[in-house]
């Protein structure tokens, strides 16, 4: 079922489907809650899905000029608590990963779990903010170069050919996108801070989902954050930062083994 509400006098749009316990499928970077459609439908079998458009993609508004990873979490926290739920598990995607941490930060008591898929707790370097800097200077003058070049990036080299007519409906999905909000989503993660405290003080349960040819996000980095002591589950597979769809049986499995462990303890 598709839903809005109104957040700050924007809309915000969210879907739902399945019954029992929640989880909250937060998606990435130029994504949007149609790149969940096929974990919603499968997880359904078993808990309540809830997928939210965070502020300034898919369906849902935007607030302003800068998206924080705190403003996009209150945003969950106004859906969550329209549906009236009080714990959940959180899935994110990347940019969603921020989110979500940003979310066990502010609200640490309410998550029941949170999965970090291919995302970190680590903020942006310096050279990173860099890049974040160049990109908003090409969106500005055209947002098609940016999502043209950088969705087929996030994949492995040799999946590229593999799922073309994904990567392509991706980059349909982008291209729907205000230029406000793609700037604002990289003003936003280029100030969050660092959550790397989560992993080992926080009463939160932790599943880490890596790939070794990410181009994102270094292995080896991630390999450090695997071993902290609150991150009860992890994987690594062979591909890059898609597992969504290049590595989407096991990274699935995986998801569902965490959260049915959670649930039973």
């Amino acid at each position: 079922m598709s839903s809005y509400l109104s957040h700050r006098g924007t809309p915000i749009h969210y879907t739902e489907c399945g019954r029992g316990s929640v989880v909250i499928l937060l998606h990435g970077f130029l994504e949007s809650t149609q790149m969940w459609n096929d974990y919603a439908q499968e997880l359904s079998n078993k808990y309540r899905v809830i997928c939210i458009d965070l502020p300034g993609h898919g369906k849902s508004g935007c607030f302003g000029y800068v998206h924080s990873m705190e403003e996009m979490a209150e945003t969950v926290k106004v859906v969550a608590d329209h549906l009236r739920l009080k714990r959940y598990h959180m899935v994110g995607h990347s940019m969603g990963g921020y989110v979500a941490l940003a979310f066990g930060e502010l609200y640490p008591d309410i998550p029941k779990s949170i999965t970090l898929f291919h995302s970190t707790t680590y903020p942006d370097s310096e050279a990173k903010k860099v890049d974040r800097d160049r990109a908003i200077q090409v969106v500005k003058k055209s947002p098609d170069a940016l999502i043209k070049v950088s969705i087929p990036n996030l994949f492995r080299a040799k999946s590229r050919k593999l799922y073309k007519a994904q990567i392509a409906n991706m980059i349909a999905e982008a291209r729907k996108m205000p230029v406000q909000g793609i700037i604002a989503a990289l003003e936003g993660m280029k100030e969050r801070p660092d959550r790397e405290a989560l992993l080992h003080l926080s009463p939160i349960p932790f599943c880490i989902i890596a790939g070794k040819k990410d181009t994102v996000l270094p292995i080896e980095k991630m390999e450090e954050q695997m071993r902290a002591p609150r991150v009860l589950d992890r994987l690594i597979t062979e591909n890059g930062h898609m597992g969504f769809i290049e590595d989407r049986d096991l990274c699935l499995e995986t998801l569902s083994y965490f959260i049915e462990d959670i649930e039973r303890h």
